[in-house]
């Protein structure tokens, strides 16, 4: 599994960060989580509102900071 996050470096951008962590370690899931700040690569995802989730190059998320119980949850639907 590829998971970004994409985010220009504010601070919901990194506690989204954190969050993905706590949760891929707590789900025991091997995933391999990068960090998106270039504008230009995540104007190319089509999202108008940062932070955003990528799961396996499928927007997920955009525009908010979920819980670590909701992201499992958008995690596992995206599997």
């Amino acid at each position: 599994m590829e998971i970004k996050i994409l985010g220009t470096g504010c601070a919901n951008c990194k506690t989204l960060e954190k969050s993905v962590n706590i949760a891929i370690a707590e789900m025991k899931i091997d995933a391999k989580i990068e960090k998106v700040e270039d504008i230009q690569k995540i104007m190319g995802y089509g999202i108008m509102r940062t932070p955003g989730l990528v799961i396996d190059e499928k927007v997920v998320l955009s525009g908010k900071v979920p819980s670590v119980i909701e992201l499992k949850e958008i995690i596992t639907k995206n599997q």
